[in-house]
């Protein structure tokens, strides 16, 4: 039988000094997970391309959709998260599956508002807001992210305007409109997993060169934390801010997995 919290409480009352709160806390606050009903997980072809199957049998999303994917290699990825599960069916270690039940349920049903709210980014974009001072964060941000900046520029035909500070610069019609024009419309897959990469490196632009291939994964993540990293580089890192960092990189890389095998 397994250690229940009720054992720690037994333990308190014949040793007071055996008896840790903080554990007992932990232990019940802890999640409970389905169990791993399958043996196998594999991929199938459907009508929407290619979906997984678990011992065969077609599974859902939360929403009761297929679970299905316009690509192969896409679906592969998915499938080889749930094969590498233990015992139980832990979310935290499927990024991959959640974000693409996110896009079936949520995006592909009408891309459009989710492609709106990358152009809202865009309008408050992280590549705009320069520091002041000092001199090395000020470099490092240009380093970074001008290069981003001058591909959109030259690429697009449009142009940023750049503000020093937390005060707010408003961006010019035309720049939005060709952070809209480089979104593909009505591909809810792309669309939703940019959306993903922008609200995780609060950037549109970085967003937009992973998709369209300037950047890989590893620029966008390290010039969308330019300023996180200076400040570690002065003052030491923090063992809980990076726990939360290291999570937001699980979920930014699978977003960049969707994009890399779509």
């Amino acid at each position: 039988m397994s250690k229940s919290i009720f054992d720690d409480w037994f333990a308190r009352d014949m040793d007071p000094a055996a008896y840790d709160p903080v554990a007992a806390a932990r232990q019940a606050m802890k999640p409970t997970y389905p169990k791993r009903f399958y043996k196998e997980a594999s991929v199938g072809p459907s009508e929407e391309g290619f979906r997984l199957l678990l011992d065969g049998r077609a599974a859902k999303t939360p929403g009761r959709n297929a679970l299905a994917f316009p690509t192969e290699p896409l679906a592969q990825a998915i499938a080889d998260e749930w094969a590498a599960l233990d015992e139980f069916i832990e979310p935290l270690r499927m990024p991959i599956t959640r974000i693409a039940n996110s896009i079936i349920d949520g995006v592909l049903p009408d891309p459009a508002p989710v492609a709106t709210e990358i152009i809202r980014f865009a309008s408050s974009d992280l590549l705009c807001y320069r520091a002041d001072g000092p001199r090395g964060l000020v470099e490092q941000q240009a380093a970074a992210w001008d290069p981003v900046l001058s591909w959109f520029r030259d690429e697009r035909g449009a142009r940023l305007i750049l503000s020093q500070g937390v005060m707010f610069v408003e961006q010019p019609a035309p720049a939005l409109a060709a952070v809209a024009a480089a979104l593909p419309a009505g591909d809810g897959w792309r669309i939703g997993a940019t959306h993903v990469v922008t609200t995780l490196t609060g950037s549109a632009l970085l967003a937009l060169a992973l998709l369209h291939g300037f950047r890989d994964r590893d620029a966008v993540w390290t010039a969308a934390h330019v300023d996180e990293d200076f400040q570690i580089s002065q003052w030491g890192e923090d063992a809980e801010a990076s726990e939360r960092r290291a999570q937001r990189r699980r979920e930014f890389d699978a977003a960049a997995t969707v994009l890399a095998r779509l």
